[in-house]
């Protein structure tokens, strides 16, 4: 088994969001979208409703706000699945007080053992000023190591800045 694993980061509204799609619109393969996060309000309500349009059709779209490995687990060669995105799952995880360590092993393992390819965004915190709160500190460095582990694990690590790409690790197809 063993997937190919791309990782896409940026800041917020940087274009990784459609940088990926494009990726895996361009494999030629079907399309799961694992969507991580929850709706709470309007403004979040909107910005889902932004992405699908986005998106377009031809996408299986599932949502896995905190499980993304038994899902990962279903998925078949012939196809290939884009996560969006690890930040909120990881924000997820966080407000609902597990063990972030332990999650973030579970979901590098389902990562590795996921039988289609995989392109997985996340939001680049550390670029910003050190934040003014406890809790907001946990999350950048939580948020940070588990960057720095899903690169580590990734085939391709792509940053875009003003959707711009740019290949940290490996080569585009």
């Amino acid at each position: 088994m063993g997937s190919d694993l791309t990782f896409v980061l940026g800041g917020a509204a940087s274009g990784k969001s459609a940088f990926a799609e494009q990726l895996v619109v361009l494999s030629g393969k079907s399309r799961v979208y694992l969507a991580t996060s929850q709706v709470f309000d309007d403004e979040m309500r909107d910005k889902v409703k932004r992405h699908v349009s986005q998106r377009g059709s031809g996408w299986e779209t599932i949502e896995t706000p905190l499980d993304l490995g038994a899902t990962l687990a279903e998925l078949t060669p012939d196809q290939i699945c884009l996560i969006d995105c690890a930040t909120m799952w990881l924000t997820n995880h966080l407000l609902a007080e597990h063990d972030l360590q332990q999650a973030q092993t579970a979901l590098l393992d389902a990562l590795r053992d996921c039988p289609a390819p995989v392109v997985i965004v996340s939001n680049e915190v550390g670029h910003g000023i050190v934040p003014g709160n406890a809790l907001s500190r946990q999350f950048r460095e939580a948020q940070g190591r588990l960057n720095i582990a899903l690169a580590a694990q990734a085939d391709l690590v792509v940053q875009v800045t003003a959707g711009l790409p740019v290949v940290l690790k490996g080569q585009l197809p």
